[in-house]
């Protein structure tokens, strides 16, 4: 049986290349504030894995993606076990675009924060009068640069996200900067209309994009997951404070109340976040993972 090793590894993901196409396996890993957690989440990378599947799916008539199978028979020999049932993904190749594509619908974290400093977030001018958690008049893309691992990413402005894909892509740089805008905006109001009608709000999200062997533009990487999105329950949904959450934002609030924790996580923040993550997963796929 032939082995194979990632050709690369993120916080979360591993990706093997096999040739004429790429395995992405989401792990169990957990990160948050970019420091990878030392407790595994069982199902975790299940639950993304499926999640991004569903969401490939349902927006397949906006944009094409790069999911080709998560059944690992259609893998190599090597994928099929227990290990990789569930969690992996093959996928095609893509040439990869330098930018995370944000899109922001409610105002919360870190746009929050610029929001009460100067009434901006990302440079982009809101409304006044704006509480914690309230829906924005519309959705606002907020792109960033992709930061390697150990980094953070930095926000930039759409002026500077046709510069940044000009220098890697020349004369394609506002044309592609145009089509990650109006794609994220497309996606991201028509998967956050279908989950609020499954008692989900999807507050915030991120997507990446990749050029095919034509040269059309492909969604790739992860969709909107737990891990790539902020997801608030609808019931109790009271804008004026922060909302309870269906992601990594337990994690979070846990690990700033617990500054000394060395990113170990007690086991029954462990249970809670998985219990989210499955519970988020039924709820708009109306399916389970055991």
């Amino acid at each position: 049986m032939k082995t194979y090793q990632p050709v690369k590894e993120g916080k979360v993901r591993e990706i093997y290349d096999i040739g004429d196409a790429l395995v992405m396996v989401a792990t169990d890993r957990i990160s948050a504030f970019d420091v990878i957690l030392k407790n595994k989440i069982v199902k975790k990378g299940t639950v993304l894995t499926q999640m991004s599947k569903f969401w490939f799916d349902y927006t397949e008539d906006i944009i094409p993606n790069h999911m080709i199978s998560v059944d690992v028979a259609d893998m190599p020999e090597f994928f099929q076990n227990e290990k990789y049932d569930g969690n992996s993904m093959l996928c095609k190749k893509l040439t990869m675009l330098p930018i995370e594509c944000i899109v922001r619908g409610y105002i919360t974290g870190s746009g929050w924060k610029s929001y009460q400093e100067n009434g901006t977030v990302c440079g982009i001018k809101l409304p006044d009068g704006l509480i914690e958690c309230d829906k924005l008049p519309e959705p606002i893309y907020t792109p960033s640069t992709k930061a390697d691992l150990g980094d953070h990413d930095e926000n930039i402005s759409f002026e500077q996200s046709i510069d940044v894909l000009e220098k890697h892509f020349p004369g394609h740089g506002e044309a592609y900067a145009k089509a990650l805008r109006d794609n994220t905006i497309a996606l991201y109001k028509k998967c956050a209309d279908y989950a609020l009608s499954k008692g989900i709000i999807i507050a915030d999200t991120k997507f990446e994009f990749g050029l095919d062997e034509n040269g059309s533009l492909v969604i790739g990487d992860e969709m909107l997951t737990p891990d790539s999105s902020r997801f608030w329950p609808l019931e109790g949904y009271k804008p004026g404070q922060g909302q309870p959450s269906f992601d990594k934002q337990y994690v979070r609030d846990w690990l700033k109340a617990n500054p000394d924790s060395d990113y170990n996580l007690p086991q029954d923040v462990i249970d809670k976040t998985i219990d989210k993550y499955k519970e988020a997963y039924h709820l708009l796929t109306d399916k389970t993972i055991d």
